[in-house]
């Protein structure tokens, strides 16, 4: 689900959102920064999420990640939501479901506005969003073998 949809921020400008997808692949952080690159931003904000070794005091074996089938149109709404604010120019959203090892990228964002404070802002409100809302599911396999 990458098509381009495009709404005015709060500076009158077109912003878009160019990808949003929730994918079983492995992720590219290069394909992310190429859809938000503009001649017109002055700053790219990216956000990398990846698998860590520990959750608290216990190790991590590997996670799972499974979504609902709104989950990608769920996605899109968030980006299209923040990309209204602030002198927003591009957003890009992708988030990996699958089995996933430490250190496997499991969600990038990059957000490009005409000044960096924007982008800082609005990347961070998205990979909020992402957090609390996207009906994306993790189960972590411990190094015990627990879960």
């Amino acid at each position: 689900m990458s098509r381009t949809t495009r709404g005015l921020n709060d500076t009158g400008v077109a912003a878009e959102v160019v990808l949003a997808d929730v994918r079983e692949s492995p992720l590219s952080v290069d394909e992310v920064l190429d859809a938000v690159r503009d001649p017109r931003a002055g700053g790219i904000a990216t956000f990398i999420g990846v698998v860590r070794e520990l959750d608290g005091d216990r190790g991590v074996d590997s996670l799972d990640y499974s979504s609902h089938p709104s989950a990608p149109q769920v996605l899109r709404e968030i980006a299209e939501r923040v990309a209204t604010g602030g002198d927003v120019i591009r957003v890009a959203v992708l988030h990996r479901v699958g089995h996933l090892q430490v250190a496997e990228i499991a969600v990038v964002v990059a957000v490009s506005a005409a000044h960096r404070s924007a982008a800082l802002e609005v990347c961070r409100e998205l990979v909020d969003a992402v957090k609390a809302t996207v009906p994306i599911w993790k189960h972590q396999i411990f190094a015990d073998g627990s879960d």
